[in-house]
């Protein structure tokens, strides 16, 4: 699986990995419909974060099409409201 981290770059992704991004996913959707704003904002590093350690980045010239796309670091509540609803970006 390909992951793009917008602003940031693509990255391999062991399937392993997507339960994990997955719960993270649903965790922030949760978040988001309470207004933590805080508890939305680790959990959005978590998960940047967690594909930053456990996948291998692409090189620049490397273009391949994004399976999934995590939005920035620095996403504003306001922006994650559009974004973590419903199934979240992993549909289950």
């Amino acid at each position: 699986m390909i992951i793009r981290i917008m602003g940031e770059g693509q990255y391999r992704a062991p399937d392993a990995i997507i339960e994990d991004l997955n719960a993270i996913d649903n965790r922030i959707v949760e978040l988001v419909e309470k207004g933590d704003r805080e508890g939305f904002r680790n959990e959005l590093l978590r998960m940047v974060s967690l594909v930053r350690e456990r996948c291998e980045p692409l090189e620049a010239s490397e273009i391949v099409k994004s399976d999934l796309i995590l939005p920035p670091s620095d996403l504003t509540f306001e922006e994650a409201r559009g974004i973590f609803r419903g199934q979240g970006l992993i549909e289950d």
